[in-house]
């Protein structure tokens, strides 16, 4: 997990860079079938409060992160997402 510089990170989010690969249905789920995939956080972004990151995804720079938001994907630099999965709802340019 990377973190830049001047990020807010809002009260209760989970930022998990680790699950389970659950792709065979016959095996069970085991400590050693977790994978972990890296996130990024770039600098001068805002994740509200209760926010889940999940694995492989960068949030851009200046990047807003509405409450409550589960982000699954990248988020490209100045945009504001929310919801659950995480969707555009805006931008920072003016």
């Amino acid at each position: 997990m990377e973190i830049d510089d001047d990020v807010v990170i809002g009260s209760q989010t989970i930022i998990a860079d680790a699950d389970h690969c659950a792709d065979d249905l016959g095996r069970p789920i085991r400590a050693q079938d977790i994978r972990v995939r890296p996130i990024r956080i770039e600098a001068a972004a805002w994740l509200a409060s209760h926010v889940t990151v999940l694995g492989g995804v960068t949030i851009g720079r200046g990047a807003i992160v509405g409450a409550g938001a589960v982000v699954t994907r990248d988020m490209a630099p100045e945009t504001i997402v929310g919801g659950v999965p995480a969707r555009v709802i805006g931008s920072r340019r003016c």
